[in-house]
């Protein structure tokens, strides 16, 4: 299957956004027993800058990233079932490795849950688990 480069612009539609991490992530909460909360994501929706990804005028993912003055942080990289498996996650992870680069940061930090496939992803885009607790890895990986 081709490489689909997704168009990735700024969003700010927060029920979009909270909608494709719902659907992706229910039965990630389901199995480990956890609740979405509304309010937390409404709070820290505002603290993220994020990223709508486009292809053939349809949205079919979610970037939400920010960064401290040592990493950026990729706190939400969630892709519509339909088009995993497609290049336009890792479309995505070297998107914010550019915006890093450029900002001067040479390191890049995401969370993943233990039981979740896309922590094969990270791997292959030479991510490591830096430590591992309450069944989420924190990864991290050098932009060189």
């Amino acid at each position: 299957m081709e490489d689909m480069s997704p168009i990735i612009r700024p969003t700010d539609d927060k029920a979009f956004a909270e909608n494709i991490i719902i659907q992706n992530m229910s039965a990630y909460y389901n199995q480990l027993d956890m609740r979405w909360d509304t309010s937390l994501f409404a709070k820290q929706w505002g603290e993220l800058d994020s990223y709508e990804l486009i292809i053939n005028a349809s949205r079919v993912g979610l970037l939400c990233i920010n960064h401290d003055e040592n990493a950026y942080y990729i706190r939400e990289l969630q892709i519509d079932q339909k088009w995993q498996r497609q290049g336009v996650g890792t479309a995505a992870i070297r998107y914010t490795e550019e915006i890093a680069k450029q900002a001067g940061i040479h390191l890049l930090r995401l969370r993943v849950f233990c039981i979740n496939p896309a922590s094969a992803l990270y791997e292959r885009m030479g991510f490591h688990v830096r430590k591992t607790e309450g069944g989420t890895h924190y990864m991290e990986r050098r932009i060189l």
